[in-house]
């Protein structure tokens, strides 16, 4: 029997699998492909109090080291559900069952899709949601960036280092990024921006060969010579294997204590609604949820 399941090894899990150890809880963290989450692939990190830049596979290395430097079990499979059995939970994964006390939900989320033609087609041809993954693939080409918010224009900034050529297609007249990345982005030459536009199809034979995007103001479309697509356009939770309320797009409801709607079940990171999804705030949730998970071992007694 264990004390705690951490479900996802990104900056909320494993700083909940820290707290956890400090706590003396016995305690497994579930990750089901690699740990560190999507900070990992992210070029630079400006934003981590103490530190100025830090790559972030670095910085997700520095945290699996200290949860491991504490003793924190970490195994990998899938997670497929969690029942209830006897007042304790079930974590049910595609390898068997683990009982557990408790659980932290601290899953992440996975970029969200357009769903315009060509997209699935050339996804690995020219069709991207990593631009420090596939960057490099693109040296001295023309690609196309879509998005307008923080992680568009940060994945714009780095591939515009690489490549020839690269468009910025945003549905408004205007960015969502912070403004310290927009002064960025707008002081780059290689980089264009075409405002009020959708990307509407992407066209090519063996691999992407061109864009074309839809101009709302004037309802003209335009084709657009570029070998890569990258789509920045929000994510989607990765929560569908647990049964509690979430919101319309599926993220996890919590209170301040990342209680869910069933008892025993805590939410933490980018999973979870919040007005905020930063390294920063998926830090503190995962703190807060093995805190109130010890505090709810320690009344079961």
């Amino acid at each position: 029997m264990l004390d705690l399941v951490i479900i996802g090894g990104g900056p909320a899990g494993l700083t909940a699998g820290i707290y956890a150890q400090r706590y003396m809880l016995k305690t497994v963290l579930l990750e089901k492909q690699l740990v560190g989450g999507q900070v990992q692939l992210s070029d630079v990190i400006e934003n981590w109090p103490g530190i100025k830049s830090i790559s972030g596979m670095e910085l997700s290395e520095r945290f699996e080291d200290h949860a491991k430097s504490l003793g924190l079990k970490i195994e990998y499979g899938e997670v497929t559900g969690i029942d209830e059995r006897d007042g304790k939970r079930v974590v049910k994964t595609t390898d068997g069952e683990i009982e557990t006390r408790t659980v932290i939900v601290a899953t992440g989320a996975r970029p969200r899709e357009l769903g315009v033609p060509g997209e699935r087609e050339f996804r690995g041809k020219g069709v991207s949601y990593c631009g420090t993954c596939d960057g490099p693939l693109f040296r001295g080409k023309d690609v196309l960036v879509v998005g307008g918010g923080d992680t568009a224009i940060k994945e714009a900034i780095y591939l515009s280092k690489l490549v020839n050529r690269l468009y910025v297609v945003h549905r408004r007249d205007q960015l969502r990024a912070e403004k310290i990345l927009q002064e960025r982005a707008f002081s780059i030459e290689n980089i264009e921006f075409k405002w009020s536009s959708l990307l509407t199809r992407i066209e090519g034979k063996d691999g992407v060969e061109r864009a074309i995007i839809h101009n709302k103001k004037t309802g003209k479309d335009e084709a657009i010579e570029v070998e890569g697509v990258f789509i920045f356009v929000g994510i989607v939770p990765n929560t569908e294997f647990v049964d509690v309320e979430k919101d319309e797009w599926g993220f996890i409801k919590t209170n301040q204590r990342m209680e869910t709607s069933r008892e025993g079940i805590f939410a933490a990171g980018d999973c979870r609604a919040t007005p905020l999804r930063q390294i920063t705030t998926a830090v503190g949730d995962g703190a807060i949820a093995a805190y109130m998970a010890e505090q709810y071992v320690a009344r079961m007694g």
